[in-house]
């Protein structure tokens, strides 16, 4: 699974709980941080709980771990690191006042509920030649190559008897 996949996986799951106002934000190329963010929002510390656990549970299954996490006792904030992407799952009183919909605002909204399209790879034309052709080639470069093979010979030779010429004086 790719990255885009599994943060949608993570807003589905957080859909399952029952989690508001979902939003994945792609950054792919506008950030450093990392390529895509999730924000939630929870209702309660017992809700915030339940969402961070099952998409911690159902990514462990995919064989995705946490690479961190923040925020382990907080009642209004929570952030996992899984690499690719952060998932914060917040109440509605900590998403309005640190406003991370406008800091990330600069990126594109991604709609989760839609099956992840993977980009398909074009295989290269084939070119057919005919064996005119083929041959045609084969007998251009022969010739080039005796051409070359030719000038060297008479460059190696016109060397050789200057330099008996120059000897004879």
């Amino acid at each position: 699974m790719d990255t885009k996949e599994l943060v949608c996986l993570a807003a589905r799951l957080a859909d399952d709980k029952k989690a508001e106002n979902i939003k994945v934000i792609d950054l792919c190329g506008l950030s450093s941080l990392c390529e895509f963010i999730l924000i939630v929002t929870a209702t309660s510390k017992p809700h915030l709980d339940a969402v961070e656990e099952e998409i911690s549970r159902k990514l462990k299954e995919q064989g995705i771990y946490k690479l961190n996490r923040d925020g382990r006792e907080s009642n209004l904030w929570r952030v996992s690191d899984y690499g690719g992407f952060l998932a914060h799952i917040m109440t509605q009183e900590a998403r309005d006042f640190y406003a991370l919909d406008k800091i990330f605002s600069f990126g594109k909204e991604v709609d989760f509920t839609k099956p992840v399209k993977k980009a398909a790879k074009k295989a290269p034309a084939k070119k057919t030649a005919s064996k005119t052709t083929v041959k045609k080639a084969a007998k251009k470069t022969t010739a080039k190559k005796a051409a070359k093979k030719t000038t060297v010979k008479k460059a190696t030779v016109k060397k050789t008897s200057s330099k008996k010429t120059t000897k004879k004086k």
